[in-house]
This record gives C-alpha cells, structure tokens and sequence, in this order.
C-alpha cells in the first residue's frame, strides 16, 4: 500500500558553542540522521537543520580563558562541530549558528 509523500522538517538540539562534541551529542545526532536517511529513502523530503547555540555566559567565559573574542570561539568550535559531524558522515542539509543576522532577522520579526 503505497503511502502518500510527506514533508518533514527535522532538528537536534543544537550544541552549544562553547566546546567539543561529546558522545552523547554524537549518538543523538548518529540516530537523527539514520532516521532522516530512511525517510528520505522512502520517498518522502526530510530536511534536516542544525545550529551551533551561540548565545550564553558559558561562551563568553570561555573566550576570556581562551584570551579570544566570543565571536572568534563560535567559529573555531563551528568548524570544529563541522568536521566532527562531517567524520562520522553526518548529513545535515544545512548547519548553521544561531550567531548569524539570518538568525537575528527572523528571531526579530
């Protein structure tokens, strides 16, 4: 019995920016994209977002350890987020932060 086409849209929670991917987020992120596969291999558009969370004392504070701006420690653990997900073959469709004016656009509205 054929099924009809869905649109799904699907997320995780988003990893806050301040250090490293940690297993659990691994799992988490691991069983979203075996999900979002099988359904888009079963005809439906699954989209799948994700964001690094970019907001938070825990950012800031990190970055005066670090001796770095804020803005330069959401990029640097970005791209750290990126390649992590990108070596376990993560497939996002599309990932960003929520430190963009994108964001701050549409949060505003």
């Amino acid at each position: 019995m054929p099924t009809e086409r869905r649109t799904i849209l699907v997320t995780s929670a988003l990893p806050y920016a301040n250090g490293s991917i940690h297993l659990g987020h691994m799992l988490e992120y691991i069983q979203t994209d075996i999900w979002v596969r099988y359904q888009k291999q079963s005809g439906h558009q699954c989209v799948y977002v994700c964001a690094d969370d970019a907001h938070g004392t825990a950012i800031m504070l990190r970055a005066q350890t670090l001796g770095i701006t804020p803005e330069v420690l959401i990029s640097d653990v970005k791209a750290e987020h990126e390649a992590d997900f990108s070596g376990f073959h993560i497939d996002f469709d599309h990932y960003s932060s929520t430190h963009t004016e994108t964001n701050r656009h549409y949060s505003e509205l």
